[in-house]
């Protein structure tokens, strides 16, 4: 059996990280040039789309943190694995800002969308990961079950990739249906928490 890490030191880097993410991304938003709130509106699409951002961001964050509150321990893979959702996460403010200089053109939507599947799978991969360390039958192991809303997630990030070929904004209703799928912390992770 591979030797028990403490989580306390892999949340920390991880959070830090995150918060790195995030001042990357509102370092980003331009200034409008104007003293009126009409100035606003050409940039309006540029806030959306950090709104999306910030929000996927604030969601793997509390996900992420609920998951660690549950594990037991971490090992030097479960340390890999999360470095490779970190990775993921990091790539977000480069397409939402692809995104604002093309105006939702096909390959920044479409690179949005792969890296939402990307960091999807790396969380899952992490979780995965966690829950085996725990051993089947740990409250985490429990918790996360068959995962279908991770499963489906990962189907519908594909296909609004897919559809951002042929429409980038039907692709961006997608991501945001997804996000809002995963607004509320995992509630079966909670409950093992609480239990």
């Amino acid at each position: 059996m591979a030797a028990v890490i403490g989580k306390g030191r892999i949340e920390a880097f991880s959070d830090g990280v995150i918060a790195i993410i995030i001042t990357i991304m509102v370092l980003e938003l331009k200034v409008p040039h104007g003293a009126g709130f009409p100035d606003l509106l050409p940039i309006a699409p540029m806030l959306l789309s950090y709104v999306l951002s910030f929000a996927y961001v604030g969601i793997y964050w509390n996900n992420h943190h609920h998951l660690f509150q549950a594990a037991r321990g971490v090992t030097g893979p479960i340390m890999w694995a999360n470095l490779h959702l970190l990775f993921w996460m990091s790539l977000i403010p480069f397409v939402t800002g692809w995104i604002d200089e093309t105006h939702s053109a096909v390959a920044p939507v479409a690179s949005y969308g792969a890296i939402l599947l990307m960091t999807a799978i790396a969380y899952q991969l992490l979780a995965t990961l966690l829950a085996r360390h725990d051993g089947p039958g740990s409250p985490l192991a429990d918790a996360l079950g068959r995962d279908r809303k991770g499963k489906a997630s990962i189907i519908l990030y594909m296909l609004g990739i897919a559809v951002s070929f042929v429409e980038p904004y039907a692709a961006i209703a997608i991501y945001v249906a997804v996000a809002l799928l995963w607004f509320v912390p995992d509630r079966r992770v909670e409950r093992a928490l609480s239990a």
